[in-house]
């Protein structure tokens, strides 16, 4: 393989990542934009749909009924984290709402394992599409799915937040949670749909992940969690084309550096990355400074 094909490889890689990360850190920002909290417990959320997903698909379902049940599953206990965990506690402090979040982080892990044992499962995908040629290149299907399924929600997302009634109710929220109560907004109803919207699109990321590295166990959301949160606070969390443009280049970032450093330094260079962009531009790429009246 030439050194073009070489990097052309690895760019098609990065695309790859950067695709499931976009996934995962749409709903960080979804939250963190609507809600002001940080839900650590997100990258779980994950796992727990590629759990869901290989459930259906054992027991015989057809895959976009495993697909869909997944999503809604995940969509359900979104909204029943927040309700149970979050929303006492949305007038306490942040550090309060963090631990919170990590603590619903290992309480997740913890649950699937005693329940489906640590031991990792194989993962059969679903997505049977041709492969696709581009000269020597052969891109798998499920490269390109992913790629397409990232990009199509981000503009979907992005059309609902921006054109639909709640959308704008979304957006008032994130503005001022006390003057959209005035205006007859029900917050605590918004609240609730961003987390199902976000632990939806964590199901199809989990999904997605699952098919492109078959094998799951109860931690597999831990680390993409992580570096998809580092992803929206790179592009600027709180915007969704920020959350979208830093996933690509934290998985551009990931895949070169495998490719032409080493992979044991990827995870150093990622967290540089976002230590990096705190020092220098804390609002992200994509982000805006906001002034608080003190």
């Amino acid at each position: 393989m030439s050194g073009f094909s070489q990097f052309l490889m690895q760019f098609i890689n990065g695309l790859n990542v950067g695709s499931i990360y976009a996934l995962i850190a749409l709903g960080y920002t979804m939250v963190y934009g609507i809600a002001k909290l940080i839900n650590f417990a997100h990258g779980d959320i994950i796992m727990v749909g590629a759990y869901l997903s290989w459930v259906c698909l054992s027991a015989g379902m057809p895959w976009y009924l495993a697909v869909l049940l997944s999503i809604a599953g995940c969509s359900l206990l979104g909204m029943g984290i927040e309700k149970v965990a979050y929303r006492p506690l949305r007038n306490a402090s942040r550090i309060s709402l963090l631990i919170t979040a990590i603590g619903m982080s290992y309480f997740l892990e913890n649950l699937f394992q005693l329940i489906f044992s640590a031991n990792p499962k194989p993962y059969t995908t679903f997505i049977h599409l041709p492969a696709l040629k581009i000269g020597a290149l052969t891109i798998s299907s499920n490269y390109y799915i992913t790629f397409c399924v990232s990009i199509a929600l981000m503009l979907i997302l992005n059309f609902f937040v921006q054109k639909t009634n709640m959308g704008k109710a979304m957006r008032a929220v994130s503005e001022d949670t006390d003057a959209a109560r005035l205006m007859g907004i029900n917050v605590d109803q918004t609240i609730s749909l961003t987390f199902a919207i976000g632990s939806g699109l964590a199901a199809v990321a989990g999904m997605l992940y699952a098919s492109c590295y078959p094998v799951i166990n109860p931690t597999m959301g831990s680390l993409p969690g992580i570096k998809a949160f580092i992803a929206a606070v790179l592009g600027g969390i709180g915007s969704i084309p920020g959350a979208v443009l830093g996933a690509y280049i934290l998985g551009m970032t990931e895949a070169l550096t495998k490719a032409y450093i080493s992979s044991q330094f990827s995870d150093t260079i990622v967290f540089s990355v976002l230590i990096l962009m705190l020092v220098f531009k804390p609002a992200g790429i994509l982000g805006r400074n906001v002034r608080e009246k003190v």
